[in-house]
Formats: C-alpha cells, structure tokens, sequence
C-alpha cells in the first residue's frame, strides 16, 4: 500500500499522540511540566527526521517549529529550525536574521560542537557580526586545536575586521601544524600587502617558491605578487619561467595572456591565448570561456577565417566528445554561411547526446537558413522521439511544411500541436493559430486568414509576430490600412530593432502613400537587416521609385534580384526599369 506523507498529517498525527497528555494537564491545572514537554518536543522531532527521509520539506519545517515551540530549551531543534530557515529556497535576510538567535542558543550551550559553531560563525560573518564570529571561532579553536579549517576561518575573519596581523599570526601556525600551502601563503602575502608591507609580501611567496623553484602555480602567484608590486619586469620573468618549466600548461599561457592584455599588449595577449587553447592540460570549462571571448574577438577584428578554422579543429580533435565546442563550431560556421559544415558538428553533438533538445532546435533552424526544408522537417521528427513532449519542435515542423508549399500538412501540423499545448499558455496558442493564418492566406483564403489572425489576437493581443503579419497581408490585400498601420506601429514599437517589423511598417505607408514615412522606415529596416532579405531591397526600389528615383529604384532592385535570381517580377522591373504591382 503506497505510503502518502503530508505536512499537515505528519503533525496532526504529532498533535493526536500528545493530545491525552495535554488534556491531562489541563485536568490537573498543570501548566508546565519541563519533563513532559523535553520528552514530546524528542518525539515530534524523530517525526521531522522521518520526514525529511521522505524528502517531505514542508512537514520537516512544520515538526521542527512544532518541536522548538513545545520545548524552547531543546537546541537540536533550535539549530535545525534555524538551518532550515536559511537554507530553504527563497530564503531572505530576514530569515537569516530569524535563524540568529536560534543557532546561537546551540552554540551557547555546545560551543565545541565543531559543525554547528561554524555554522553560527559564517552567519554572523554573513550579517555583519564579525566580532561575534571572531569570538565563537576562537573559542571552538581553543577546544579543537589544531583544525586547519577552523584556523582558516578565524583568519578570514580576522581580515574581515583589519586585524591583518593577526590573520599573519594565523597562518603561521597554520602553516607551523600542516606545512606550507601555495592557498596559505598567497593569503598571508595578501595580508602583508593590506598593511602596505611590500617587502613583507614578496618574501612570503619567495619562502614557498624556494622551496619548489620549477612550480608552474608557486611561479604564476609569484608574478601576481610582482604585479601588484608594480614590478612588471619581474612579473614576467616568472611567468616566463612557469611556461618554460611545463610548455604544454594552459594556465601558464593564459596568465601570461592575462598580463598582456592588462598592459595593452594585445598581439601578444592573442598569440598567448592561442597557444593556451592548444594546450592538452587546459581545463575544458575554461577553454569554453576563453574560446567564446577570443572568437568574438577575432571576428569583430575581421581576422582571416584560417586562423579560426585551424584553432576550432585542433580542439575537436583534442575533445571529440565535448558538445559545447561543437556547437561553438556550429555556431562559427553558421556566422561563415558555411550550413552544411554547421550541421555536421552539431550531428556529432547530438551523437554524443541525442537528448539535447537545444541541439536539435539549433540543427532545424540551421536547415532552415540553409532552406533545406525536408532536412529541417526529418530532424524535427527525430527530436520528437527524443523529446516527445517538445511543443517547441512542432513549431519548426509547420513553417517548413509551409516553406515547401505543402499547407495541408502545415495545417494539420500546427492542428497537432493545439491539441497538446497547454490551455493557459495563452502566447504559444495565439502564435500556432497566427501560424495557421499565415497558411490561410497563401492558400488564398484571405478571409479565414483574417478571421484566423483575429482569434490569434483575441488570444493573446500583444503577440507583435501576428499583428506583424496581418497588417502585412492587409496591406497586400488593400485592405483596412489604417488597422494595418496601427497593428504595425504597435510592433516596431516593442521590437524597435525588428528589419521584417520595419519594413511591414514601410510598406503600410507605401500603400497609404505616404513615400516620405515608407521612405523613413524601409532605411532603418535596411540598418538593422543582417541577413540580406530581397523583399527589403525591392521595398526600397519601389518606394524610391514612387519618389521619381528611378535610377536609384534600379540599383535596389538589383541588389533584391541577387538575393533572390529566380523572383519574376523583379526580373521584370530590372528589365523594363519601371515598376509593376505585385
């Protein structure tokens, strides 16, 4: 029989068993009886432990607060009430300042109780109590010594208040108990530098590095400390040294990458940090980091393709199986036009795991760009069998249906997909049904596309893509134009940046014309396109065209003929260099 536990039955069950003592009490006119509430209060707490072991977070709340309630003296359930007030989701600088004086009565009363007193300590640190946490953290070093944890603690907390030489002191005995540590004595040379004490500091990290001269980490902390010394000449040769001790150390490339780059030496920052994402040893997760901000770098910079292309293709062969640089190729190739090379990585991510529903989505769109529409459809069903329960992918499935002119299928797509999204997501079902019009109107039902694209808004009215794409077709259609237009001010309105927005918007004007606004917005949808559209640039034409630039009109019609060499009608405008109705 399945076992369903509740907050509020696990403490009416708590309340049930004490109920005949409370009621013996009142009898007796016995208010207070302290063994009875400690026994009670141990019993309500063994139902909280129960609890928690059945992941039951509410009910383990409630029995802890019922328990400290029933028995104030008890710091057991004191320190977990309090714990659990700071740890919970959501938890606020008022619960951590409710949780104080819980967590201190069980300090107060067990002081060497080694994790509940650090625990009191980091809060106090945490809320600015800092000379409480000094005095709880000195007393449990007292009764544990020894404790490098405990020390470590203390000596932050020490730095916290500017008491940098008893932090000093500190890590002396820290490092008197447990030898040297390149974390110990970075912190001590911190502090050496706190207390303006130069000499101090560098001679700290000179007793570490004397004792292990070939140290990658002790020679690159040895030249932060020269660099915060402002003995720059000194940095480097450190780090000169921490790469000539291990050539194939990421770390040792990117530090040196690092000091160049803060003293503006940027060829030799971009030739360090090459070097370092060649590198064997370099950390995945840092390679990541590192490899996103040099790209963006070097392409903003329009540096040659090869040098990308060799350095993408030495880390693949360093992580075969690492998705994210993958898909950080995927994404290059993308940006290089290059679709087909693009699918290809991200078909080797999806190798190592079919599950990635971003992948996928990523791959449909890529297909999509590429206007291999039947690809973008077959991944899309492949996806779904991974992730079945994907409304997104459906959204992906139907456009390129309608893409290839097979409405009946894009209709009955986005069919499915209203059936299985939820009824509360009010944008998504407004956006499947604002799909469904657009098929409408190509299929030449301009009717029930007007009809649909109304429902799609009565839905959900700020959805800015369907009042987009009414106001365009209405102005096709010569229809309603002053609707057309508000729907379309409305959308470059809240997607001011939007090229297909704008030039809607442009073309609303054109038809109403008004050549000076269509003229305004078709150029600010041209700034913000960036992906050569050929409406855009025979929008432009015609305009300039209807404002007596006919030559002008020619040139922007050629550029639209480019993007688009089979389109009819502009053949036909280039041709006789007039304009027709389309």
């Amino acid at each position: 029989m399945k076992r369903h536990t509740t907050s509020t039955l696990l403490v009416a069950l708590a309340l049930l068993l004490v109920a005949p003592v409370i009621t013996a009490r009142s009898k007796k006119g016995n208010i207070a009886n302290a063994l009875a509430d400690k026994r009670k209060a141990e019993y309500i707490l063994l139902n909280a432990q129960r609890a928690k072991n059945d992941d039951n977070g509410e009910a383990y709340f409630d029995l802890l607060n019922y328990a400290y309630n029933v028995d104030t003296t008890n710091t057991t359930a004191a320190f977990y009430l309090g714990f659990n007030l700071i740890t919970m989701e959501g938890a606020t600088f008022q619960d951590a300042m409710r949780a104080l004086p819980l967590i201190k009565k069980h300090y107060l009363e067990s002081p060497g109780d080694r994790h509940e007193t650090t625990l009191y300590g980091d809060l106090c640190s945490m809320l600015g109590r800092n000379d409480e946490a000094i005095e709880a953290l000195e007393k449990l070093d007292n009764i544990i010594p020894n404790d490098e944890n405990i020390q470590n603690r203390l000596a932050e907390a020490y730095k916290r208040v500017g008491d940098y030489r008893k932090a000093i002191l500190t890590y002396d005995t820290i490092e008197a108990l447990h030898d040297k540590s390149l974390s110990t004595t970075t912190n001590k040379s911190a502090c050496y530098f706190a207390l303006g004490d130069t000499t101090g500091a560098i001679s700290v990290m000179h007793s570490l590095l004397d004792e292990a001269p070939n140290n990658v980490l002790y020679n690159i902390s040895m030249a932060g400390v020269m660099s915060l010394a402002q003995m720059n000449d000194s940095a480097i040769y450190y780090l000169d040294r921490a790469v000539a001790s291990e050539p194939d150390n990421g770390l040792a490339y990117m530090t040196r990458a690092q000091f160049y780059l803060s003293h503006g030496d940027s060829a030799r920052y971009d030739e360090e940090v090459y070097k370092a994402l060649q590198t064997e040893n370099l950390d995945v997760e840092a390679k990541v980091d590192v490899l996103n901000l040099y790209i963006r770098e070097l392409l903003s910079g329009n540096d040659s393709t090869e040098r990308i292309n060799k350095l993408l293709d030495v880390l693949v062969e360093q992580h075969p199986h690492e998705v994210t640089i993958r898909k950080i190729y995927s994404e290059y190739l993308v940006f290089r036009n290059n679709y087909k090379g693009a699918v290809e990585q991200l078909g080797y991510a999806l190798d190592v795991n079919p599950t990635d529903a971003d992948s996928w989505r990523r791959l449909m769109l890529i297909n999509m760009m590429d206007e291999n529409f039947p690809a973008a459809i077959a991944a899309a069903e492949k996806a779904l069998t991974y992730n079945p329960d994907s409304l997104d992918l459906y959204r992906y499935i139907a456009p390129s249906y309608y893409q290839m002119k097979e409405y009946d299928k894009a209709l009955a797509t986005y069919d499915m997909a209203l059936e299985r999204v939820d009824s509360l997501d009010l944008e998504l079902r407004s956006d499947l049904i604002g799909g469904k019009a657009d098929v409408y109107f190509s299929l030449g039902d301009t009717l029930k596309a007007f009809e649909t694209y109304e429902e799609a808004l009565d839905i959900f009215p700020a959805n800015t893509g369907v009042m987009n794409n009414y106001a365009y077709y209405l102005s096709l259609s010569d229809r309603d134009l002053d609707k057309a237009e508000r729907m379309a001010a409305m959308a470059v309105k809240y997607n001011p940046d939007n090229a297909t927005y704008l030039d809607t918007y442009a073309w609303v004007f054109f038809k109403k014309h008004d050549y000076n606004m269509a003229l305004t917005y078709i150029k600010a949808a041209i700034d913000n396109d960036d992906s050569g559209m050929s409406e855009i640039f025979e929008h432009y034409g015609d305009i300039l065209f209807m404002m007596g630039e006919p030559e002008q009109a020619v040139e922007q019609w050629k550029k639209a003929l480019e993007a688009a060499p089979d389109n009819e009608l502009l053949q036909r405008k280039v041709k006789h260099r007039t304009y027709f109705y389309q």
